[in-house]
């Protein structure tokens, strides 16, 4: 009696070299191959229509063509999913809208002890505000000093990363804007990056820019960019006139209870897979936890065991259990149940409930 061949799914990933060198490795290809789901790399020479037809279209791309791409290919294969819905990536590209969506966030049920939100920041559009006379203010635009500088662009790219730490406005003369200013809270050295793979959620910590004890701010001018902070001989570091260190080992990992439903919260808000946010802790309050950035598909490889994650995580996409797809011919996003609390449809222009 001839066997019963189990039917194979093909994933078609289209990802830049760096994030393909990371990402799919041979542990993935290889555990994903063994579950029946073949990884194939899509030629970003070809027109994505003329390529597959996949089961399922994984991408890190942006632009105006991928994203025409996209939905010709969806026009053209209705039934395969495309992880995730471009309009709802691009939303992380700003880092003002990036940490808007923390507010939209459902309250979310802890112990009751511990809470949410993000820092104080300001967008800074012209490069005029930023010319400041008076350097005796230990504030500006309402943020106490110091003060973090990000380019409101959050692309993933060189010039997006960097960031200066600003103690005083003379540290404005190097900024380009638009900038965001958000205000520096002390974190005990410590941050938590939550890696997010559909349901999945992990937690791990890392350590971060170190304290700054208040009684030195008054003799701090100008600003440091993070690379210089970075590169501060371990006695600076350690040196507890200037910066307040904590061992990694010391910290305290936040309520997984909170983690897992602010995940969950902003899984829903964003309408993203594929994510993970970064958490400080104030130490100033204790049990306030802060989200300072959002990225889009990070580095999962950094993530103990990601290749089960990912591919178990593929397989329920493929089986339905957890999967989005477009239909494009009403320019709609077709959300396929998966109990995670989603809508039927959304409409794709702002992905905001039909």
């Amino acid at each position: 009696m001839a066997e019963m061949k189990t039917k194979r799914f093909s994933i078609g990933y289209a990802l830049l070299p760096k994030k393909q060198k990371s990402f799919v490795q041979d542990s993935l290809v290889n555990l994903a191959k063994q579950r029946g789901i073949d990884l194939i790399k899509i030629d970003s020479d070809k027109p994505l229509v003329d390529q597959g037809p996949f089961d399922c279209v994984l991408h890190k791309l942006y632009g105006e063509e991928w994203r025409n791409q996209l939905r010709q290919y969806v026009v053209s294969n209705p039934s395969s999913v495309v992880i995730d819905f471009p309009d709802a990536i691009e939303r992380l590209h700003n880092r003002i809208s990036m940490l808007d969506v923390v507010s939209e966030i459902d309250d979310v049920e802890d112990d009751e002890t511990s809470s949410f939100g993000v820092p104080k920041q300001v967008v800074v559009y012209e490069p005029e505000k930023l010319k400041v006379e008076d350097d005796e203010t230990a504030s500006f635009e309402g943020l106490k000093f110091p003060v973090i500088a990000k380019p409101l662009v959050a692309d993933g790219s060189a010039k997006s990363h960097k960031m200066l730490l600003i103690f005083s406005t003379e540290g404005f003369d190097e900024l380009k804007t638009p900038t965001v200013l958000q205000e520096f809270v002390n974190h005990g050295g410590m941050i938590f990056k939550v890696y997010v793979v559909g349901k999945y959620v992990k937690c791990v910590k890392r350590k971060s820019l170190p304290d700054i004890d208040e009684e030195k701010l008054e003799s701090l001018h100008g600003s440091l960019s993070f690379s210089q902070i970075s590169n501060l001989t371990s006695d600076e570091r350690n040196d507890d006139k200037y910066y307040k260190m904590m061992d990694t080992e010391d910290a305290a990992m936040p309520p997984m209870s909170l983690i897992t439903n602010m995940a969950s919260g902003l899984r829903k808000a964003m309408k993203l897979h594929l994510f993970n946010f970064d958490v400080i802790r104030d130490t100033k309050v204790g049990n306030r936890y802060l989200v300072i950035d959002i990225n889009y598909f990070p580095g999962y490889a950094k993530m103990p065991g990601y290749e089960s994650v990912l591919t178990d995580f593929f397989w329920d996409v493929l089986n339905k259990k957890e999967a989005r797809s477009f239909n494009c011919d009403k320019e709609l996003m077709k959300l396929v149940g998966d109990n995670g609390g989603y809508g039927d449809d959304t409409e794709c222009p702002d992905v905001s409930s039909a």
